[in-house]
């Protein structure tokens, strides 16, 4: 398991495969968290917490093809 860092924008979206605005509901929403905030103009997630978004993500998929 790699150790937790602070991914920017351009990575989660990568990640997650969505666009920017779609992230953003996913947040308004409460099923993504919210950035922390790095400095007066910039933001980041834990890559944690995308890796938990991603695990969920895949999970419910499964259950939802296995029934």
């Amino acid at each position: 398991m790699t150790q937790p860092h602070i991914e920017r924008l351009p990575a989660v979206l990568s990640r997650l495969g969505v666009s920017r605005s779609s992230l953003y509901k996913l947040i308004q929403q409460g099923q993504f968290k919210a950035p922390l905030k790095l400095g007066p103009r910039s933001v980041g997630w834990l890559s944690t917490d995308t890796d938990d978004f991603i695990a969920s993500r895949a999970q419910a998929a499964r259950m939802r093809s296995a029934a």
